[in-house]
């Protein structure tokens, strides 16, 4: 009876130990994308539901005009570059006013040249990591206001998702990363088990409740569920 007793007792205090917090699934990454130029969209190369790596190009201002300007500054460095180059094997015949006019040309023609092509490159939106765009609202035609960026697609990584928990801040010297989360979405009953990753060293004045980040795989953003961390024996 002894034995079953400190059994018990052995049980409950291991269950008291542990820490009770709810969760909500998010995407590991996400992002609001928006163009950060002006102009009147060309070209729409994404939907709800594409999957995107990074890089990809989703959407396209009018840039017509801006490649014609990117020629032509191309041109003006490419001349000033190769006369820079003739000055430099004749530069002991030069004085230093002359070249250092040959020298200002090609840094000048440069400079425009770059400014030319990143006014380009702001026509295009590209996506910055792998995932799966989950809301588009961008249509062609549509004119885009650099100043005030409209968000025209939402991106979040297609597979890796988090789990963000919240737990009573009386336990903020017991959970630590590392430690063991058991936890059940709220439409099932199976159980997993993963393991802390991040705790955020903030608590809500509101709720008092402070956040933990654990890591998982494939489960649909948007749902939420209950769970026990198990802090480690320290």
């Amino acid at each position: 009876m002894k034995q079953l007793f400190l059994v018990l007792i052995f049980i409950s205090n291991l269950v008291a130990s542990e820490v009770y917090a709810t969760f909500d699934v998010v995407a590991l990454k996400s992002s609001d994308l928006a163009f950060s130029g002006s102009g009147i969209v060309k070209e729409v190369l994404a939907d709800s539901a594409s999957v995107v790596k990074k890089g990809d190009i989703l959407a396209v201002l009018d840039n017509n005009e801006l490649k014609a300007l990117v020629n032509n500054a191309k041109a003006n460095y490419t001349f000033a570059k190769n006369e820079l180059q003739r000055q430099e094997k004749v530069r002991h015949l030069l004085d230093d006013a002359k070249f250092d006019s040959y020298q200002l040309k090609y840094d000048s023609a440069k400079a425009t040249l770059d400014y030319q092509e990143a006014l380009l490159e702001k026509t295009y939106l590209k996506a910055p990591f792998d995932g799966i765009i989950y809301e588009k609202s961008v249509e062609i035609g549509e004119s885009i206001a650099g100043a005030n960026p409209k968000t025209v697609f939402k991106l979040q990584s297609s597979k890796k998702r988090k789990l963000v928990l919240e737990f009573d801040q009386k336990y903020h010297d017991k959970v630590n990363i590392g430690d063991k989360f058991r936890f059940k979405l709220s439409d099932g009953e199976k159980e997993y088990t993963s393991t802390i990753s991040k705790i955020i060293p903030y608590a809500n004045s509101n709720n008092r409740k402070i956040k933990a980040e654990v890591i998982v795989d494939d489960f649909l953003v948007g749902l939420y569920g209950e769970g026990y961390i198990v802090p480690s024996q320290k």
